[in-house]
């Protein structure tokens, strides 16, 4: 597929490696720095544009920008209509430390209502971006891990779901993008248990039904 990466930090840079490497198409747009986006192209044998060109070639769109250049962002996207947008934001404020929307809505919801047209699929936000190299190395070995997945289009999950599993990760549908409300905190959770405790920052997790 050719992925459109909005965003180059931890996140855009991550999943755009692994995805090139999973042997798609990879074109990294909007950063601070066009050289930087010229150094993640080089790396990936990918490429790198305009944000409305990235976003017009594309089969699919990672978001992966801070909360505070979303609007930002989609202004330069366009309406979005029928394109699959996967959106890893959680809505935090400059210091990363509080999540601005709810109990009432969510970065999901926010975003669908932004851009009506797109088709909204949200992953990748409740695993730290140091798990993603690991994760595919660890492909084929053993379980892989599950990532939470949400959104209103069923076809939408669908397609994500392979990008998703492409990266190493087994998708768990979540429900509906309304699950938003509650998988942004719990994003907060995997942080904490990521970064705030001793192992180092590459955690995944797996859910599991016992029989009773």
């Amino acid at each position: 597929m050719k992925i459109a990466i909005l965003g180059s930090g931890l996140m855009g840079a991550a999943l755009g490696r692994v995805w090139a490497q999973a042997g798609h198409a990879v074109t990294f747009s909007y950063a601070r720095s066009e050289d930087k986006l010229a150094r993640l192209a080089d790396e990936t044998g990918g490429a790198h544009a305009p944000v409305s060109q990235a976003v017009q070639q594309a089969d699919a769109i990672l978001l992966a920008v801070h909360w505070s250049r979303i609007d930002d962002v989609l202004s330069q996207a366009g309406d979005l209509a029928g394109k699959l947008v996967l959106n890893c934001c959680v809505p935090l404020d400059e210091a990363n430390e509080t999540v601005v929307l709810g109990p009432d809505t969510s970065g999901a919801g926010e975003l669908a209502r932004m851009r009506p047209q797109a088709r909204w699929v949200s992953c990748f936000n409740t695993a730290p971006s140091e798990s993603f190299a690991p994760v595919l190395a660890r492909n084929g070995q053993g379980p892989a891990p599950h990532l939470l997945t949400y959104g209103d289009d069923t076809q939408a999950k669908r397609q994500a779901g392979q990008l998703i599993r492409d990266a190493g990760f087994e998708p768990l549908d979540a429900g509906g993008l309304r699950t938003g409300r509650y998988a942004e905190p719990f994003a907060m959770v995997t942080a904490v248990l990521a970064y705030d405790q001793p192992g180092g920052p590459a955690l995944t997790y797996r859910f599991t039904k016992l029989d009773r």
